[in-house]
C-alpha cells in the first residue's frame, strides 16, 4: 500500500476539497488528484464524489477516512513523543466550541505562550462539537456537554449557570428572581435541539413538572437576543454569555440553579499530541485558578 496516496486521500477528506488540500499540503492540485486517482484505480473503488470545487466522501471513503485518521494521528503522536521538549513554535490547531466565551480565554493564553501557532475555530452547538471530535474534523473541543463516550478524554475547567432575560419593559424586569413554577404557560425563546442550553432547560422544567407555553427555536445566540428584544418571549442563556446589553434585564431562577459544567475534550488517541496537550494544560491551569479564586 502506498502511504503517499493514503496521505493525499486523508488531506482531501479533511478539507473537503482538492484545491484546499493541495494548498495546505504545499503541492500542486494535479499531483494531489493524481495520487488519489491512483489509489482509487489500484483498488477499483471511488473514494470521492467530485462536485464542483468540493469533494464529498463516498461510503467506502468515509470508512477509509476512519482508518487514516487513526493512522496519521498515531504518526503525529510518535513525532510528538520523539520531539520531547522541543519548543512549541509551529503548528495548526483545529478547535470546535459551543461558545466563544469559554474558548477565547484558552486561545488567548495559548497565543501568549506560543506565538507561532495558528488556529481554526468553529462555533456550533454541543452536539456538533462532539461530532466534530469523533469525526476527526477538530483536534480539541470546548463544550458544556458532558460525555461518557470512551473514545473521548474530557476535563471540566469551568462551571456556568443558565439564567433568564427579558426586555426592560417586561413585567419581570423589576423582579430579582422568579420560581420555576412562574414559567408555566410562558413563551420561551431558546437555542435549537442539540444545544446544552436547550437540554438543561427542558430537563429542569420536566423534572419540576412545569409546562411552558410555546417554545420559539432560534439557531444562534444573537438570534435569541433579537427575538427577545422584539417581544417573542423570555430568553434563556448561559450567565457568562449574558454580557452587557441595556435592552435586557437578567432574571434568576431562585429554586433551580441550573448549573452546567464546561469541558475541554479530545479523542483519547490525541491526548499526547503536543498541540492538544498544550491546550489541555492551559485549560487545566484556568480550572485551578478558578477554584482558588472561589475559595
Amino acid at each position: 500500500m502506498n502511504l503517499t496516496q493514503l496521505r493525499s486521500f486523508h488531506l482531501v477528506a479533511l478539507d473537503g476539497s482538492f484545491t484546499k488540500a493541495a494548498r495546505s499540503a504545499g503541492i500542486s492540485q494535479p499531483t494531489l488528484s493524481g495520487q488519489v486517482k491512483a489509489l482509487e484505480d489500484a483498488y477499483r473503488v471511488r473514494l470521492f464524489e467530485r462536485r464542483g470545487r468540493g469533494a464529498q466522501m463516498t461510503d467506502i471513503g468515509q470508512s477509509l477516512f476512519a482508518v487514516t485518521a487513526r493512522l496519521f494521528a498515531a504518526a503525529d503522536e510518535a513525532q510528538a513523543l520523539l520531539a520531547g521538549t522541543v519548543a512549541l513554535t509551529r503548528g495548526h490547531l483545529r478547535v470546535s466550541a459551543d461558545s466563544a466565551y469559554h474558548v477565547v480565554p484558552i486561545l488567548a493564553e495559548m497565543r501568549r505562550r506560543h506565538a507561532g501557532l495558528t488556529y481554526a475555530v468553529s462555533i456550533g452547538n454541543a452536539a456538533e462539537v462532539v461530532q466534530q471530535l469523533l469525526s476527526y474534523a477538530a483536534d480539541v473541543g470546548v463544550t458544556a456537554k458532558q460525555t461518557s463516550d470512551p473514545r473521548l478524554h474530557a476535563l471540566q475547567f469551568r462551571q456556568d449557570h443558565l439564567v433568564l432575560f427579558v426586555p426592560q419593559g417586561h413585567a419581570w424586569a423589576r423582579r430579582r428572581a422568579i420560581r420555576l413554577a412562574d414559567l408555566a404557560g410562558q413563551e420561551i425563546v431558546l437555542r435549537e435541539r442539540g444545544s446544552t442550553t436547550r437540554e438543561v432547560f427542558e430537563s429542569t422544567l420536566a423534572e419540576a413538572g412545569v409546562r411552558p407555553g410555546s417554545l420559539i427555536e432560534i439557531q444562534t445566540r444573537e438570534g435569541v437576543r433579537e427575538a427577545v428584544a422584539a417581544g417573542f418571549g423570555i430568553g434563556v442563556v448561559f450567565e457568562s454569555e449574558f454580557g452587557t446589553d441595556e435592552r435586557f434585564q437578567r432574571v434568576r431562577v431562585a429554586d433551580a440553579p441550573m448549573a452546567v459544567g464546561e469541558y475541554v475534550a479530545c479523542l483519547q488517541e490525541k491526548r499526547r499530541l503536543t498541540l492538544v496537550r498544550a491546550f489541555l494544560d492551559v485549560a487545566a491551569e484556568i480550572a485551578t485558578a478558578g477554584r482558588s479564586a472561589a475559595m
